[in-house]
């Protein structure tokens, strides 16, 4: 996450469409909005509003569902407050009440005097968790910048990096020509999500979706091929090296070593691509898109290929091609 403190208030403006919708409401406590949520998890507030506060996460998101809910109408029957006096001597982010539930009066007035958010959703206790969830996993998730193209080539995400000026957005825009979409152009924020997923988009997503090809300018993707060019983000699920061509360096003939790049601790596949005159790069890219599409469905063509040789080689077959069926030599 950036240095930038993610607060309550945050939260409330977050403008997320359909599933990830968390259709929050501040409903009290609005003096605290500023409070910063540093822990991206949820707590459930059974066992602090019985008394037992020994490892209580009070760092977190308290989520009060049916359950919290019907004690603290239980508690407030009884008028029994010590319990809810004592949790609001944390310094609590903020509560939340799914399914539109409502605070007891007593509970308001101790988050009132506490400046704790109170929030309200119309969401029931499972989705609302699981959706917030999936919000502070890419809120909170580790994230950089790379220097690159971000393309999506027969549904794989391919970062095609290398130095300035080797072709990375020339081919880029020949792969979109061919009916591939772009995500990110020059300037690629990645984001690891759940510790084993890189997602990568456009650093800024005003301009994103536009391409600076050196002897044109800047064009605008979505509005050249349409909006069917383009994607918001995408997974980075193999990463292509453009550099120039060395006569004097030895590069992978048969593929059976895969190499990785570390990618905010996560290994993804690379490649390196060797650029000179006369090499069709799109179709050389999409051919590594497709063979990464089956290395993922346990196919590796170069490990086949090899164990066909060694097979050919042990039965005895090569040798009879190299000698030939004439024994008068």
């Amino acid at each position: 996450m950036s240095d930038k403190k993610f607060t309550v208030l945050d939260l409330l403006e977050l403008d997320l469409p359909g599933h990830d919708a968390l259709e929050l409401r501040c409903i009290g406590g609005r003096r605290g909005l500023p409070r910063e949520i540093s822990i991206p998890d949820i707590n459930r507030p059974g066992l602090a509003l019985s008394g037992f506060f020994d490892a209580f996460a009070f760092k977190r998101v308290q989520l009060f569902g049916r359950g919290e809910a019907a004690y603290l109408q239980k508690l407030h029957d009884e008028n029994k407050n010590d319990n809810l006096k004592a949790l609001f001597s944390y310094k609590i982010p903020c509560c939340v009440f799914s399914n539109n539930r409502e605070p007891t009066q007593e509970f308001f007035q101790l988050a009132e005097e506490a400046c704790c958010p109170l929030l309200q959703t119309s969401l029931d206790t499972t989705d609302f968790s699981t959706r917030l969830i999936r919000v502070f996993s890419n809120i909170f998730a580790p994230k950089k910048t790379v220097h690159g193209v971000l393309v999506e080539v027969y549904g794989v995400g391919i970062l095609l990096t290398g130095h300035s000026g080797v072709g990375k957005s020339e081919t880029a825009l020949e792969l979109v020509e061919r009916g591939h979409r772009l995500v990110a152009d020059d300037i690629v924020e990645v984001r690891c999500v759940n510790g084993n997923v890189v997602l990568g988009r456009g650093a800024n997503a005003l301009i994103s979706h536009h391409m600076e090809i050196r002897g044109l300018g800047i064009i605008n993707v979505s509005q050249l091929y349409g909006v069917g060019a383009i994607r918001d983000q995408k997974e980075i699920q193999l990463v292509v090296q453009l550099e120039e061509w060395d006569s004097g360096k030895v590069y992978d003939r048969l593929g059976v070593d895969q190499k990785y790049m570390d990618i905010l601790g996560v290994k993804v596949p690379a490649i390196d691509i060797p650029v000179r005159p006369g090499r069709n790069l799109p179709i050389i890219i999409e051919a590594a898109a497709m063979n990464e599409r089956l290395k993922k469905m346990g196919v590796n063509s170069a490990k086949e290929f090899n164990q066909n040789v060694l097979k050919w080689i042990e039965n005895g077959e090569a040798q009879s091609a190299f000698y030939g069926n004439d024994d008068s030599y």
